[in-house]
């Protein structure tokens, strides 16, 4: 019997070890104020010197918008999708929140390892706390794209408040996601200088400035051609890409026409998505709590 298990019965525990699970997550909830104070203190910082302030939290994605727009809007032409500027705006503001989120929340130990070897708290803290960062700099940019929606001529519609429940499973996406990659990142550093690479890679095929289905889906024959099948295997592999369906059930609900109907399996998938990966990454992070301490 170890010294350890020698101890145990008299309510004493190993400094650094891993409680259980439950212990666990009840002591992650009970710092959910921290969480939400250093998201904001993170955002403040990261702005606090430059001229424009916490403006860049909404200037960076408009500017984005405005780049990726000037230039697909234009290679496009005549094949860009219904109210393209919509269309596009929030396929980047929407994607903007998952880039931000993977790539911060998986460097939130690495990039931490002087508070994680220093102080004892929950290490799950950390990612929680880089995406609850991101979620809070991309809540002015729903506000924003909801008053372009409205001044672009697209009446307000009361579905548009089913992108509350939607969000909210984004952010447990985007939670999971970095928890995972967080624990992955500190045994592996170099998945770190990968992310920008698979980040990028996921933006020019998830349709974020062109439609998919419209791309890729059968073609109705015309005066001059006939009817085609397309690419139905990119279709269907799109369709069960959490990314592509957070954008579709987004643009679902704020633009109108028929080229914005969605699949309604999209939210049980959305939803199966965000839960499972959720719950996977708390306890996958949790098995390595013990050696977070040991990062370099």
């Amino acid at each position: 019997m170890t010294a350890v298990e020698n101890v145990a019965p008299e309510g004493l525990i190993r400094v650094g070890g891993r409680p259980p699970l439950r212990e666990y997550v009840s002591e992650v909830w009970q710092r959910r104020v921290f969480i939400y104070s250093m998201a904001r203190f993170k955002i403040e910082s990261e702005n606090q010197q430059n001229s424009l302030g916490m403006f860049w939290v909404i200037l960076k994605p408009l500017l984005n918008a405005l780049v990726y727009g000037a230039i697909f809007g234009f290679l496009l032409a005549g094949s860009r999708p219904p109210h393209f500027v919509e269309f596009l705006i929030i396929g980047v503001f929407v994607f903007e929140f998952f880039a931000s989120s993977w790539t911060s929340g998986g460097k939130a130990i690495t990039n931490n390892a002087a508070l994680v070897q220093s102080l004892a708290f929950p290490r799950m803290v950390l990612p929680l706390a880089a995406v609850t960062q991101r979620f809070l700099q991309f809540l002015p940019t729903v506000g924003i794209m909801l008053v372009f929606l409205l001044i672009s001529g697209t009446p307000p519609q009361l579905h548009w408040l089913l992108i509350i429940p939607l969000f909210a499973l984004y952010f447990l996406f985007n939670c999971g996601l970095a928890l995972v990659t967080a624990r992955l990142s500190v045994h592996w550093r170099d998945l770190n200088n990968f992310l920008p690479f698979l980040t990028r890679l996921i933006f020019y095929t998830t349709g974020i400035f062109f439609s998919v289905e419209q791309r890729f889906g059968p073609k109705p024959a015309t005066s001059t051609t006939q009817a085609t099948e397309g690419h139905p295997l990119l279709v269907s592999i799109s369709n069960w890409q959490p990314i592509h369906e957070f954008l579709s059930l987004t643009r679902s609900l704020l633009l109108q026409g028929p080229t914005y109907a969605v699949n309604e399996q999209f939210w049980l998938r959305a939803a199966a998505w965000s839960i499972g990966l959720f719950l996977f990454g708390v306890w996958f992070f949790w098995r390595a709590e013990e050696r977070y301490g040991r990062a370099d």
